[in-house]
Order: structure tokens, then C-alpha cells, then sequence
């Protein structure tokens, strides 16, 4: 039997949680809007500090002083849900939370 990497072991505790759909699923949702000029994401239901979970992925997503990083813009709408936009980026975003362990 193969062990899992030490990072998967190990419980990791940040203020914020993610949690899956009923489908198993990220909830991770795309809109695209006026045209399909506008893209959206949207990340449902955060658990804790959204805020958190906003900078964080401000901070990590992209590398700083790309220019995808320039154009990234969240907010936090409700307190739980978080409102992404400037590129079409679900599949990063998706792939970031999984490396967190969500």
C-alpha cells in the first residue's frame, strides 16, 4: 500500500472552509454576461472569513506583477460568496483550491 505525501496527511487549518457541493463538486460557477464581454466566477457558500479566502487567492493565484494578476478583481458579496472577475480562470481556480486540500 502506497502512503500519502506528508501534505495530505496532515489536517491544514485556514479561517476559511470550501465545502463540496451534494454533487461532490467545487462549488466553483461560471456567468458570462453583456454579451459575453463580462465573465464572472463565483465560489458559493464559503464557511469563516471569506475575506481571507479572498486575499489569499489575491496573493497566490497568479504570480505578482503578471498581468493576469493585474486584472484580477474580488469581491464578497453576503459574506459567504466570493465574485471573481477579469479572465476566464474557473479551471485555475478550481486546480489552486484542490492544492489546498478542498
Amino acid at each position: 500500500m502506497r502512503s500519502l505525501p506528508a501534505a495530505i496527511r496532515s489536517p491544514v487549518h485556514y479561517p476559511f472552509f470550501v465545502p463540496r457541493n451534494s454533487n461532490g463538486c467545487l462549488p466553483v460557477y461560471s456567468d458570462i454576461r453583456n454579451g459575453r464581454t463580462r465573465f464572472l466566477l463565483t465560489i458559493r457558500n464559503v464557511n469563516g472569513d471569506a475575506s481571507a479566502l479572498a486575499r489569499e487567492l489575491s496573493a497566490n493565484l497568479f504570480p505578482p506583477g503578471s498581468p493576469e494578476a493585474s486584472r484580477l478583481k474580488i469581491s464578497v458579496h453576503r459574506s459567504s460568496h466570493l465574485i471573481i472577475q477579469g479572465g476566464r480562470w474557473k479551471r485555475n481556480i478550481m486546480d489552486w483550491l484542490v492544492q489546498k486540500g478542498f
